[in-house]
């Protein structure tokens, strides 16, 4: 069991957003088991929280910008991808600004600071989104694809082409997460010539300079252009170094761009709000792509955690046999159907039948095709939760349960002869003067084949 993990100290960075050019100081603090990545607008009136959610994600134009309530964040990415690649799971990050900073354009100072503060483990198991099969998302415009496929631990390949020769095609992988402090953390954000040319025309690269990013030159610069250049940088003098790159940077590594892209993926897809155990290939990856796959993946996660089929050992003695449900319940056969009770709490209990081809209404439902009927399933769910609230009382002998209310019923699948149902109701308000208020939900095969909300009143005999 691998435990959830936070920072053990509070601590603060002081930088410039790339964008805005304002001064911004982020402090990272520790947070509580199931936070998650969040961020506080501390210069907001009520210091305003926006999660690391990938449904927050507004526009990808020039990094990943969220938005809730009117609230932004830009320019997530490469905090994001150091918590993920410093193995965190729950973080506090504290901004007096929209923007993070972009201190050297990687991820190499968050991680740093993250060491410094430490790293503590939490009483929590960490949850993993285990792949099964592979999923995939594909931007016609661009061409750029994200492949999800099964793996034993967090894996991501980048490949980037962007048709341009200084660049040329560059791959990069990470094998294991704990690479990515040393493989992947200082790969810095890159720009093309004329991708810079026309962020400076409008503005939109106020908090940039030669030592936080690396600027491809994939044009002639004219005298007007390199004026620019020397103006926003503040240089006296701009050259062309022999491998297509402005001087005063040296590349960490020849496919720098690759594991920088590789590192955007892993901070992008660190919106999905749940660790994967799968590998990522992303081809001429970008913040679109990656953020629309981070979207549809966390779809698929709450509608798989939604359905997701508890598992219990029949083999195991049941909390409650037939004789001590028929204690509890007024239900007699051939109207009774429920075998066992497995587990009950406060708030929920567990029950199981086995459907054989005996039961009575396999007579006439049907007699050449026989299937459960649904609202027997759902008798069945609704006597599973009488178990529930009839426990509450000291003589649950003197009571009979009455449905007061059936809502959103949704039958997924047949049942037929020869399957075990598990019936699991929860509590959604808590029992009062005899009212429960609960969902139920069926399965069977390892599916989910019905569910509803019930409310029902136990009330004494006459």
């Amino acid at each position: 069991m691998v435990k959830q993990k936070t920072i053990q100290n509070e601590i603060s960075l002081l930088g410039v957003g790339l964008h805005t050019g304002k001064e911004v100081t982020m402090t990272f603090k520790p947070a509580p088991i199931n936070n998650g990545f969040t961020f506080v607008r501390v210069d907001l009136e009520g210091s305003p929280i926006i999660e690391a959610d990938a449904n927050y994600v507004v526009n990808t134009q020039r990094g990943t910008n969220l938005e809730k309530l009117g609230v932004k964040i830009q320019t997530p990415e490469h905090v994001l991808a150091a918590l993920i690649g410093c193995d965190l799971d729950n973080v506090i990050i504290e901004l007096d600004a929209s923007e993070l900073p972009i201190m050297d354009g990687s991820s190499k100072f968050f991680v740093e600071a993250v060491e410094k503060a430490g790293v503590v483990e939490q009483e929590a198991e960490r949850n993993y989104y285990v792949v099964k099969e592979i999923i995939s998302f594909t931007d016609e415009t661009t061409g750029s694809e994200i492949i999800l496929m099964p793996a034993e631990e967090y894996q991501v390949t980048a490949m980037v082409d962007f048709g341009t020769k200084v660049l040329g095609t560059q791959n990069a992988s990470m094998k294991t997460i704990s690479e990515f402090k040393t493989e992947i953390a200082d790969a810095r954000t890159f720009s093309f010539l004329h991708e810079l040319e026309t962020l400076l025309d409008n503005g939109l690269i106020k908090g940039g300079d030669l030592n936080n990013a690396i600027v491809y030159v994939d044009k002639e610069i004219s005298p007007k252009t390199m004026d620019n250049l020397k103006v926003a940088f503040g240089k006296d003098s701009i050259s062309v170094k022999p491998n297509g790159i402005l001087d005063n940077l040296t590349l960490h590594y020849p496919n720098e761009a690759a594991r920088h892209k590789l590192l955007d993926v892993i901070g992008d897809l660190a919106l999905v709000g749940t660790r994967i155990k799968g590998k990522v290939i992303a081809n001429k990856p970008g913040h679109f792509v990656n953020t629309q796959f981070a979207k549809k993946l966390a779809k698929i996660i709450k509608i798989e955690q939604r359905n997701q089929v508890p598992v219990y050992d029949l083999n195991l003695e049941p909390l409650m046999d037939i004789h001590k449900i028929m204690s509890i319940l007024p239900h007699r056969p051939p109207f009774l159907f429920i075998d066992r009770i497995i587990e009950m709490s406060d708030s929920h209990v567990v029950g199981m039948k086995n459907v054989t081809m005996n039961e009575s209404f396999f007579v006439g439902h049907f007699p050449e095709a026989p299937v459960m009927p649904g609202v027997i399933i759902v008798e069945a769910m609704a006597q599973t939760g009488g178990i529930l609230v009839l426990s509450t009382v000291p003589d649950p002998e003197n009571y009979l349960t009455f449905f007061m209310k059936i809502d959103n019923v949704k039958f997924k699948h047949k049942v037929l002869p020869g399957d075990t149902l598990i019936f699991k109701c929860e509590l959604i308000t808590p029992i009062r003067r005899g009212i429960c208020h609960m969902q139920a939900k069926a399965y069977a095969n390892g599916k989910l084949v019905a569910e509803a909300e019930l409310m029902a009143q136990i009330a004494k005999k006459q």
